[in-house]
């Protein structure tokens, strides 16, 4: 793109295209991961409870998006793991953020200044993560542009799509946190991300490879300290996607269904009314003057008794 030319800005996307994220920003991505780990309600107790379930969790949270990917892929999951090193490295980490004397790792890493630049670092490393995904899904589907957006966005979110799994393993079921049925901040912007290079090497969008990767990776990562920075836990989406709910997905109103409920019932209560009182007023002319006649002769024995009293009571006026 010429701007980026007169911005200076291409010899910086060629330079970030070809970063190794080896060590440093590997450090940095299982670092954030395993103290993302402990801060999770109970961790600590199953740390010190069992310790292999723990680091399997700490890998889960390290590796999710290789594992995720592999399975979608049709590859072996434990792929991800044959990195020695790269599991190495993520062990000893795990190891120092929960059982280091004094704590001190998880003390020092916490400091904000500290997790600001890790959390940076960790946020380049989902640039190249969604990037693998699309790539290696268009060296198999040519043409399937949502089989390169899923397996980018497994790879690049993978930790958190798998997060009801990696909950078991802890020994907690908590069907609720869904990442599907609740999408958090970094699994958005990681589907994103997956869309836009899956357009991009389909050549649906006109923009080079590296050039897209500095834009993705400076919008994520500026994002994300901007949200640090100002402790805001709400996603920068929200505003859009609550127009696009009430605009496509709302459906009707409750207050609307109620008000057709309650129309409905009292339409059949009305009905139900009419129909029982057309009985009454459809009877014969002559059942009124027989229920009177009937009413009459229920009452003669009474008006019998008090005539036969009163006879009796003139009788011995006139004996006395």
């Amino acid at each position: 793109m010429d701007l980026f030319r007169v911005l200076h800005l291409d010899e910086l996307s060629h330079g970030l295209a070809g970063l190794s994220m080896f060590p440093y920003f590997d450090t940095a991505h299982y670092t954030v991961s395993v103290m993302a780990l402990r801060e999770q309600p109970g961790a600590l107790e199953v740390a010190r409870r069992s310790p292999f379930a723990c680091w399997f969790s700490s890998m889960l949270y390290c590796f999710g998006g290789g594992i995720l990917s592999g399975l979608m892929m049709a590859e072996a999951p434990i792929a991800p793991l044959s990195n020695s090193i790269n599991v190495l490295m993520a062990s000893v980490i795990w190891y120092l953020v929960f059982y280091c004397p004094q704590d001190m790792v998880y003390a020092c890493t916490a400091l904000f200044p500290v997790r600001l630049v890790l959390t940076g670092m960790k946020e380049v490393t989902r640039t190249w993560k969604v990037l693998g995904g699309v790539a290696e899904a268009h060296s198999k589907y040519k043409d399937g542009l949502l089989v390169m957006i899923a397996i980018g966005w497994a790879k690049g979110a993978g930790g958190g799509l798998i997060s009801n799994f990696e909950q078991l393993v802890r020994g907690v079921w908590k069907p609720e946190t869904n990442e599907l049925l609740k999408m958090t901040y970094p699994t958005k912007i990681t589907l994103i991300g997956a869309v836009l290079f899956a357009l991009q090497q389909t050549q649906y969008l006109a923009i080079q490879k590296h050039h897209l990767m500095l834009l993705y990776t400076v919008f994520t990562v500026v994002n994300k300290t901007s949200m640090m920075l100002t402790g805001s836990s709400s996603s920068p989406f929200a505003p859009i996607e609550s127009v696009v709910h009430r605009t496509f997905f709302a459906g009707p109103s409750p207050s609307f269904t109620s008000e057709t409920k309650t129309s409905v019932v009292k339409k059949g209560t009305g009905e139900r009314l009419n129909r029982a009182a057309v009985p009454e007023t459809s009877k014969a002319p002559g059942s009124s003057s027989k229920t009177a006649a009937h009413n009459r002769g229920k009452g003669s024995p009474k008006k019998a008794n008090v005539q036969s009293e009163s006879t009796e009571t003139e009788s011995c006026k006139k004996s006395d």
